[in-house]
């Protein structure tokens, strides 16, 4: 083969080539794919031709071409916003901010506004350092869910002239400076004790009222018991007495029938005593005589203290008179 005709070849080879690349180049050119839940803007020379939806696209190659793919899922932003309240607390709020494209409103969100999140930045940072700083911290925590209403009021008003939908604005945290968390802490902790000590105290003071009740109970209870008891030995000892009369006829006195009963007693006593082998060693006269002495005296000091109650009623009395 001459050498012309290997040359005119190669030539050929090479246009062939060069063909074939160019065709599948521009056959890749031509056509593209759309994700699920995006979108992409068909541009001319920089110039927006038409929003090419989720699928296979066509475009013309070598005069158009495409930007990157637009989410129309709903996202979600967090902005950490440093403010102060009124009582002169520093704090970080954040919110998240949910936003989404609007339908139909693809062009608005790609081509008038560049970044989406700064945009949402900027006027979460307005609308909280408005509202904040007419609340005391207390305020704060509990008026989260207003701070984030108007948080939502505002966005949705100014983001839909970009495109942009704002589905929820939620303030997820509130923290204080870290001195002003340990303050609180130390004061809920000083609240909650105060609580437990008064807790305690109305405790405590149950258990005494109703030990004093009970302790008044048991006195007013063994009162009686003893009245019914004196009682029940008085009412005895005037049977005793009533039975010695009949029994001795009626020349014996009252003296000689308290001698007798005091005896009688006096022995059953000894009896119970000697009974106990617990008992300690007493002393007592066991004489007829002894115990005559002994009722005499007693019967002397009864009539000395009835004497000595008379003799003071009489003095309050005269007292009485002498004042009207």
């Amino acid at each position: 083969m001459e050498p012309s005709s290997i040359v005119s070849l190669v030539i050929w080879g090479v246009v062939g080539l060069f063909v074939v690349s160019f065709a599948a180049i521009t056959l890749a050119k031509t056509f593209f794919t759309t994700d699920q839940q995006t979108v992409r803007m068909v541009r001319r020379f920089g110039k927006f031709k038409h929003v090419a939806e989720a699928g296979l696209g066509i475009k013309a190659p070598w005069l158009d071409d495409v930007s990157e793919p637009m989410s129309l899922r709903t996202l979600q932003h967090n902005v950490r916003v440093e403010t102060i309240t009124k009582d002169k607390v520093s704090l970080h709020l954040t919110v998240s901010v949910q936003y989404q494209v609007l339908q139909g409103r693809a062009f608005d969100a790609f081509y008038k506004l560049q970044n989406p999140t700064s945009q949402i930045e900027s006027y979460v940072f307005d609308a909280v350092r408005a509202r904040v700083p007419e609340m005391d911290l207390d305020q704060v925590f509990q008026n989260k869910g207003e701070i984030a209403s108007a948080v939502e009021n505002e966005l949705k008003k100014d983001m839909e002239d970009f495109g942009y939908g704002i589905s929820k604005a939620l303030v997820t945290e509130v923290d204080p400076d870290p001195k002003v968390k340990a303050a609180m802490n130390d004061i809920n902790t000083a609240q909650r004790e105060q609580i437990a000590a008064n807790a305690r105290g109305e405790a405590q003071k149950i258990l005494t009222i109703k030990a004093a009740e009970a302790e008044a109970e048991k006195k007013k209870l063994q009162g009686q018991g003893v009245a019914n008891e004196r009682t029940a030995i008085a009412q005895g000892i005037r049977e005793s007495a009533s039975l010695l009369k009949e029994a001795l006829g009626e020349g014996i006195d009252a003296q000689h029938v308290m001698d007798i009963l005091m005896m009688t007693q006096a022995y059953d006593a000894l009896r119970e005593i000697g009974a106990n082998s617990r008992s300690n060693v007493v002393f007592l006269p066991n004489t007829a005589g002894g115990l005559h002495e002994l009722v005499t005296a007693t019967m002397s000091s009864m009539t000395a203290a009835n004497q000595i109650a008379k003799d003071s009623k009489s003095i309050g009395t005269d007292q009485t008179s002498s004042k009207k």
